[in-house]
């Protein structure tokens, strides 16, 4: 369990925090979070100036590369990039500080959020008809990724093992490493290796709709998230009203 999760395993769950969704719920919810955050990334790195909308390492390696080089405009768009996902995970983390562990009415909440500012993408993305300029498409890219990083506040704090939706290097490693030391320990990982795959279809789907119907491309994470938010209320309220 994360070092942010520990942390907040001693505090009492404060307001909009009862009624924890189930485990096995959460692990759905993830795997479409998952596919949403593939989504974005290809608008990010086809149409959105190059960067990653939430793939902090390879954006750094980017920015390193446009220092050398050097290149102004991506040096821009990988610092703003960077520098959003880390507001967007300071600002997920703000709004869930004091909720235990787990999916609750305020996950729900914060994930709106996210959703917020994906609709935000959207809308910029109508005007510009798909094809923002340079300063547009900043703007954009830094709207897609303070979104992703509110959506890894808000994975992190669902208390589900290696609970990540937008960087997959670890997932990959820990599945890899659980082969590697007993084939036993496969369905340990299994969760994280079904999102790595959820990611990948979302990545596939968002480029087949880029290619085909680009106006539309912002609609499937849009859509993705939207129904997640919608599913985990309704449910949550209804556990609150169980009185579970």
């Amino acid at each position: 369990m994360s070092t942010e999760i520990r942390g907040e395993q001693g505090k009492p769950d404060v307001g909009l925090g009862g009624g924890a969704l189930p485990g096995r719920v959460v692990i759905r919810l993830l795997v479409v979070l998952a596919a949403a955050a593939g989504c974005v990334d290809i608008m990010a790195v086809s149409r959105l100036g190059g960067p990653f909308a939430s793939v902090v390492t390879g954006n750094v390696v980017q920015l390193g590369r446009s220092l050398a080089i050097p290149n102004r405009q991506l040096a821009v768009s990988t610092s703003s990039s960077v520098a959003s996902y880390a507001a967007g995970v300071a600002m997920g983390t703000v709004a869930l500080r004091g909720s235990l562990p787990g999916w609750r009415l305020r996950t729900s909440l914060v994930a709106s959020f996210e959703l917020f500012l994906l609709v935000g993408v959207l809308v910029g993305w109508l005007i510009t008809d798909g094809s923002p300029g340079t300063g547009q498409a900043i703007a954009l890219l830094v709207l897609a990724a303070a979104a992703m990083g509110v959506q890894s506040a808000v994975t992190l704090s669902t208390g589900v093992h290696d609970a990540s939706t937008t960087y997959m290097t670890g997932t990959l490693t820990n599945f890899m490493r659980a082969v590697a030391t007993d084939p036993h320990l496969i369905g340990t990982g299994g969760t994280g290796l079904v999102r790595l795959l959820s990611l990948l279809a979302g990545a596939v789907i968002g480029a087949l709709i880029l290619h085909f119907a680009p106006s539309w491309t912002p609609f499937f994470p849009v859509a993705l998230v939207a129904g997640t938010v919608v599913l985990s209320l309704a449910l949550t309220r209804r556990r609150r009203r169980l009185g579970a």
